[in-house]
């Protein structure tokens, strides 16, 4: 029976994905043409018709990862009007991609990854950099609103924001995903989102 036939970005997608799971498998290390090419339901010179290298491999790794955080994004922004709500759903998004896929440390933080590789630690960077300041344009118009604190600067919120999954995502990569990053989530949630929320002006405050 002959294969349906898939176009070029949806297979470079699927290799992407591929190769995501055979790091959390076996290690960056593990990550050699013929089994990624297996688990991507591929020969090994069809991997490199998509690919002209493992490197460019992991480029498309990073691009599928700034690719699911703005669709997070955008998602969280479309289903929740008020700022909180955004964060909170875009929080819980981004765990559920870590217990999906707890290999992501190992290729975002891995000195085998970036190396000297100056155009890939760029591209990381852009894509930290932009993540944090899409959560700070929500944590301003939280400000602007009335919902988000005004005495600490919306930029260290975003900071913070990001920093509220970082230490779950090594757990859960050490662990083998088996440290929950979607309970941690909720729970760190709680503690942000009060931190979040204004305070009552104290009696004789200028």
């Amino acid at each position: 029976m002959a294969r349906a036939w898939v176009d070029t970005a949806t297979r470079r997608k699927q290799i992407a994905q591929a190769a995501l799971g055979l790091i959390a498998e076996r290690g960056f290390r593990g990550l050699r043409a013929a089994p990624l090419a297996r688990r991507a339901g591929l020969v090994p010179s069809g991997l490199y018709r998509h690919f002209g290298s493992l490197d460019g491999v992991v480029d498309a790794v990073l691009d599928a990862v700034r690719d699911r955080l703005h669709e997070h994004l955008e998602a969280a922004c479309a289903a929740a009007e008020d700022p909180l709500g955004r964060l909170h759903r875009i929080l819980r998004l981004h765990a559920k991609l870590i217990r999906e896929h707890h290999a992501l440390p190992r290729v975002i933080f891995s000195d085998e990854v970036f190396g000297n590789n100056t155009a890939r630690r760029a591209a990381l960077r852009g894509i930290l950099h932009g993540y944090v300041a899409a959560i700070e344009a929500v944590l301003r118009n939280g400000q602007e609103t009335g919902a988000v604190r005004t005495d600490t600067d919306a930029r260290t919120l975003a900071v913070m924001f990001l920093g509220l999954l970082q230490p779950a995502a090594i757990l859960a990569a050490l662990s083998d995903g088996a440290f929950d990053a979607v309970r941690h989530a909720e729970a760190a949630w709680a503690v942000y989102a009060d931190a979040l929320r204004p305070r009552p002006r104290r009696k004789g405050a200028g």
